[in-house]
């Protein structure tokens, strides 16, 4: 586990390519609001976050799979971490933020991430 990064994990450096590209500049992992937010552009008071779909589970995804073995371990971890992510966001909606949630499994197509990233800056 000391090995999983929490940061700068490929999906999450694709999408700042992307933003980057386009000519936006921000803030990285900014502690002092909730949830440590992946993408944070303070003018625009718009947030990005990029979720893996094995630690941050949601509905049928390829990536997003139960693990086979350490169920009571692993599942009341998964589901924490669902919980916290919509307690994060309600509180990062409430502080006046927008915030685009970003998944492991929609970054495969490039073009419509970058349409759906253009539309949410604007």
């Amino acid at each position: 586990m000391r090995r999983i990064r929490s940061k700068d994990t490929s999906p999450e450096m694709t999408v700042r390519r992307l933003v980057h590209g386009m000519g936006y500049r921000y803030w990285l992992h900014v502690r002092t609001l909730p949830g440590c937010p992946d993408m944070v552009f303070p003018r625009l008071r718009k947030i990005i976050q990029v979720f893996g779909c094995y630690w941050h589970p949601h509905g049928p995804c390829r990536f997003s799979h139960r693990p086979q073995s350490r169920l009571d371990y692993w599942v009341p971890k998964l589901d924490g971490n669902r919980q916290r992510d919509r307690a994060n966001l309600r509180r990062l909606r409430k502080l006046g933020w927008t915030v685009l949630v970003v998944r492991e499994c929609q970054i495969g197509d490039v073009e419509s991430l970058s349409v759906r990233l253009a539309s949410f800056l604007r």
